[in-house]
């Protein structure tokens, strides 16, 4: 049994519960934060002590509140409960279900319309800038690791894709821009969910669908069927291209994100740096990055 530490709950908890509430157990999924299952009263919630590392990954708390606010009314999400004003920490509803299967009847189908009201919710005045996300990963990435030649190697040819993407893109929407596998959770009713709305800001809509292909490691049916029902037409050869395009810009985005992990020794592991290293020249010699 993992031991809880007494300092878990912030001391100022009396903000937003009228007793107490109690730890009952860490929560595993994320990566960076650390999260706890509480119970306040008869209520389940979730507490997020926010890692030190936010603005090292150009986390912006306060847009997430807001987006929290917005997706919460719309029955879309954890509804938040409070988010401490210095960033410390979060706190939202439980959601208990399990984690979106690709696989089940009607998920793809469901994933599309949980999509669709995302980037309908209301704009705010935060952008997705990954260039500025890309410089700030770079700033904390040891230049002496192993895997940081071929990742500069890298750096040198996103522009052509983030430029290549924009130009086939729309309108920005409110995007999620990381609905991964622990980010995507079935209740008990059957509705779905996205929690952890972290990276929120205004992008192009097709990034948030490129992070779930790559993600959820969709098959060329499955991206069909997902684009099918989100576009409510058959998808055409732009919109393949526009993917094409993002996925290639998330999978670097992945790779720095682990780099910085691994040079902020949160995850230091040999098997990390070689994994880091080999997908980065993988990713090299891929055609995304060898015809243009």
């Amino acid at each position: 049994m993992t031991k809880i530490k007494d300092d878990i709950l912030p001391r100022d908890w009396s903000l937003w519960s009228h007793s107490k509430p109690v730890v009952i157990k860490p929560l595993t999924g994320g990566q960076t934060n650390q999260t706890f299952l509480i119970q306040s009263v008869n209520e389940l919630l979730v507490l997020r002590n926010n890692s030190q590392l936010g603005d090292v990954f150009d986390l912006d708390r306060d847009t997430e509140s807001s987006v929290l606010i917005s997706a919460s009314y719309t029955g879309i999400c954890a509804p938040l409960v409070y988010t401490d004003p210095t960033h410390r920490y979060q706190v939202t509803q439980f959601i208990s279900g399990n984690p979106w299967k690709k696989s089940a009847a009607g998920a793809l189908e469901q994933l599309a319309n949980l999509l669709r009201d995302i980037h309908s919710l209301p704009t705010i005045d935060a952008y997705l800038d990954i260039p500025n996300k890309v410089a700030c990963y770079w700033a904390s990435i040891d230049k002496q690791a192993a895997f940081y030649p071929p990742l500069k190697q890298l750096q040198q040819k996103i522009p052509f894709h983030i430029t290549a993407a924009k130009q086939l893109g729309d309108d920005l929407s409110l995007c999620h821009n990381d609905l991964s596998k622990g980010n995507l959770i079935i209740e008990k009713t059957g509705q779905l969910y996205a929690i952890d709305w972290e990276y929120a800001a205004m992008g192009d809509r097709f990034y948030d669908i490129a992070v779930i292909i790559e993600e959820h490691t969709l098959n060329r049916l499955q991206q069909r069927t997902l684009l099918e029902h989100y576009l409510g037409t058959n998808p055409h050869e732009k919109h393949w291209q526009r993917l094409y395009y993002w996925r290639s810009v998330y999978q670097y985005l992945c790779l720095l994100w682990y780099a910085v992990q691994w040079s902020s020794g949160i995850l230091k592991s040999k098997q990390l740096a070689e994994k880091i290293d080999s997908e980065s020249r993988n990713l090299l010699q891929s055609t995304a990055f060898t015809h243009f």
